[in-house]
């Protein structure tokens, strides 16, 4: 049976805040003839995007396996999205809204995971004192760097809509915080500074938020048993953890299991008074899971290596880009005398200038692009931030290439 306990708060037109959560900076074009709602706009808007093609490459947990099973980022946010659908469809709130907010939460996360996402963080600190994450990051993304041709061919920022872009920055955040409510203000996101700085603004926000957690938890541990990442004792030990809510063997542990207990306790507890919530058992079995994952996966001696190669290429990669900065004149020919050697890492790197710097604004009117600009090439901050950009957009494979190119002669 189908509960609606939350339809009288969901993100809909009778919502006091719906023209807020529809609300774009910048308004798209609109056909007279379009069926669809403004957050099925914003889904179909992320889903073209390339950033969201790019997914496919982008490591989850475990990179560059030969593995064709084994989750990639695209898989991930596609899971969220379907446990979203799950939880928001169950308790009446808007499915559309957190379909968008789900399959686009990601974009713009670092190549390498979490790994890369730190390594990116550390550059940034050391470099111009300012911090990575991949929320915000993933933000700037869909409001600045990703792009659609509109029905004249000309690139436009996706614009999309207040309450989805809330959903993508917001997604972080600890599930022991158990009574997630969405906040009561709109605010401006940009000028959020760290992860789970505010609560989302709309219930179906803070399902996407907790969504997060389940999908990847019991998918990782699926994807750590068909790799070997567990030796027998860490098998052992997430058997007794797993058997408080659910009597099965080892090898009876995947992610469909885990996914359907959390979102049938989370669907059961939760309503608009108490919050988005599970109990207090599956609370702390949820807790367990997140710890014995870190120890024993994410921080496992098997990633060593991975670790140290993502610190390796995106390093190089970064001070390859950054010490070509210079004054305009000399920035332009460093590019060009460094494109002989590096003609893949620099020939792509120079289009993205081309297409979000003021390098050259009379260039660019005979170009397709009408998206914002957002960085000034003279500013070494900006342009330093621009190589951590352009970096953090590619593809695992993608930088493994680039880095073949700079070892290679």
């Amino acid at each position: 049976m189908i509960s609606k306990r939350f339809f009288n708060v969901g993100m809909y037109p009778e919502n006091p805040n719906w023209s807020i959560a529809t609300n774009r900076v910048n308004n798209i074009y609109k056909k007279n003839d379009d069926i669809r709602s403004e957050f099925t706009r914003d889904y179909n808007r992320v889903l073209h995007s390339k950033a969201y093609r790019r997914l496919k490459h982008k490591t989850q947990v475990f990179s560059a396996t030969q593995n064709d099973h084994v989750c990639t980022r695209i898989e991930h946010v596609n899971h969220v999205a379907a446990v979203s659908y799950s939880i928001a469809n169950y308790l009446g709130l808007n499915t559309e809204l957190t379909a968008a907010i789900a399959i686009g939460h990601d974009l713009g996360h670092a190549p390498f995971g979490h790994e890369g996402e730190h390594i990116l963080n550390e550059i940034l600190m050391n470099q111009i004192s300012e911090s990575f994450w991949h929320e915000r990051n993933s933000l700037f993304f869909v409001d600045k760097i990703e792009t659609l041709p509109n029905l004249n061919n000309k690139e436009n920022n996706l614009n999309l809509t207040y309450a989805v872009r809330d959903g993508i920055i917001s997604h972080c955040g600890e599930v022991n915080e158990n009574d997630l409510h969405p906040r009561d203000e709109s605010i401006d996101l940009e000028l959020i500074r760290h992860p789970n700085q505010y609560s989302p603004y709309t219930w179906e926000a803070c399902v996407v938020k907790i969504a997060d957690k389940i999908s990847y938890l019991g998918r990782d541990i699926e994807d750590a048993l068909t790799l070997k990442i567990l030796n027998k004792d860490q098998i052992a030990e997430l058997s007794e953890i797993v058997s408080r809510i659910k009597k099965i063997k080892v090898w009876q542990i995947n992610n469909t299991i885990l996914m359907n207990d959390f979102v049938i306790n989370l669907c059961k507890m939760s309503s608009p008074e108490k919050g988005i919530l599970f109990s207090e058992k599956y609370l702390e079995l949820i807790n367990e899971v997140i710890k014995f994952n870190y120890k024993n996966i994410y921080k496992n001696k098997r990633l060593l290596y991975f670790n140290e190669l993502a610190g390796l290429i995106i390093n190089s990669l970064y001070h390859t880009l950054a010490i070509l900065f210079d004054e305009r004149p000399k920035l332009i020919c460093n590019l060009d005398e460094t494109e002989k050697i590096y003609p893949n890492l620099i020939g792509a790197f120079k289009y993205w200038l081309m297409k979000y710097s003021d390098i050259n604004l009379k260039e660019r009117k005979n170009t397709k692009f009408e998206n914002s600009i957002v960085c000034e090439i003279d500013d070494i901050k900006q342009y330093k931030h621009a190589v951590v950009s352009y970096i953090s957009s590619m593809t695992d494979q993608y930088a493994m290439k680039l880095f073949g190119e700079l070892t290679r002669f």
